[in-house]
């Protein structure tokens, strides 16, 4: 299973929403905490683009030389119509500062320095060191997830369902009349997780491994054909 700082990675690096809290600042719209571009320099800091006019940016330029805290908060939600959409929260907690340097033409670039961080997600809580953060490399399928998944759902809901028949005693019965929904809600390099939906709308998430870690889209085509034709028999 990926490790609880490469889940937070992966998430400060997919396309999950995120909002910057600087404790004494109010907006007058939330979207003015909202970056719009993250990233993550090589000693584990969060560089943080943000209009030259928002008042995050003021806030960090009136705290030049003192210490200014900040948390970004990142929420990640299945890109996929299933119930309980929210997968997953990081926070990363640090000190603000700005960095003139790197400015864009209309944007200023803030630095979050990494202090502590934390995941809740599909996989459960946990917290995560600096170091280990700045040393994870985030999932290699993250920048096609959502797509992939969509994919899934809307072209492949047919043999989606079949891996009910892969779920044992988990499945109420295995013919076609009570075949359960099958939702695809989270993928990675290790494996793809499905929510299975009755028509109570009760539900379960099973976790399906691939036979070993995927690199690229090629090697998930493979595991997932792979998956499937299990399924099949």
């Amino acid at each position: 299973m990926p490790s609880a700082a490469e889940r937070t990675r992966t998430l400060v690096q997919s396309t999950c929403s995120a909002v910057l809290l600087v404790p004494g600042l109010s907006v007058i719209h939330p979207d003015q905490l909202m970056p719009v571009s993250r990233s993550i320099g090589p000693e584990g800091d969060l560089f943080l683009g943000f209009p030259v006019d928002s008042p995050v940016v003021r806030a960090a330029a009136r705290a030049q030389g003192d210490e200014l805290t900040a948390v970004l908060e990142i929420t990640d939600v299945a890109p996929v119509s299933v119930p309980h959409r929210i997968r997953g929260r990081a926070r990363i907690a640090g000190w603000l500062t700005a960095v003139p340097g790197l400015a864009q033409p209309g944007r200023m670039m803030l630095r979050l320095e990494t202090g502590e961080a934390s995941v809740d997600d599909l996989w459960g809580f946990d917290e995560v060191e600096p170091e280990a953060f700045r040393d994870a490399v985030a999932d290699p399928l993250v920048a096609h997830e959502v797509e992939l998944l969509q994919h899934l759902h809307a072209v492949h809901g047919e043999q989606m369902a079949t891996l009910s028949s892969l779920l044992g005693d988990r499945a109420e019965c295995g013919c076609t009349e009570h075949r359960l929904d099958a939702v695809p809600v989270a993928l990675d390099r290790f494996g793809l997780r499905v929510r299975f939906v009755d028509d109570g709308s009760a539900s379960f998430d099973a976790r399906f491994e691939f036979p070993e870690p995927v690199r690229d889209v090629t090697g998930l085509r493979r595991a997932m054909h792979t998956l499937f034709e299990a399924a099949s028999y």
